[in-house]
């Protein structure tokens, strides 16, 4: 069984063995599907952030600025929009629409320790 990275949210990493468990997955798959979980990671850390200090703080000149966070979660929810396209993920499961494969039950994994 494929192993979510450690580093990545309890429920990223079960979000990311149920992809793994429900889809056949390539080395490159994995790799993409590792890359959407810490993209939504960062996404959510920074809308913390975002929530506990605002969404602007005033610069030394009293100019209200955006936060930095406001960027990292914008950039990370696109990078995890754009890499669940990749994978197919946001398409019907069916060989015409392009969208992963749900895995047989009988069907060999590939295992990111190989």
């Amino acid at each position: 069984m494929n192993k979510p990275p450690k580093h990545l949210s309890a429920s990223t990493r079960r979000w990311v063995r149920h992809v793994a468990d429900t889809y056949s997955l390539e080395q490159h798959h994995w790799r993409l599907l590792c890359l959407a979980a810490e993209s939504w990671d960062r996404a959510e850390q920074a809308a913390v952030v975002i929530r506990e200090q605002g969404m602007t703080y005033n610069d030394r000149f009293g100019a209200p600025r955006a936060r930095p966070e406001c960027a990292v979660e914008r950039d990370s929810r696109i990078a995890f929009a754009r890499l669940i396209r990749e994978l197919g993920l946001d398409k019907a499961e069916t060989p015409e629409t392009g969208g992963m494969q749900p895995r047989r039950s009988n069907e060999a994994t590939w295992s990111p320790s190989h």
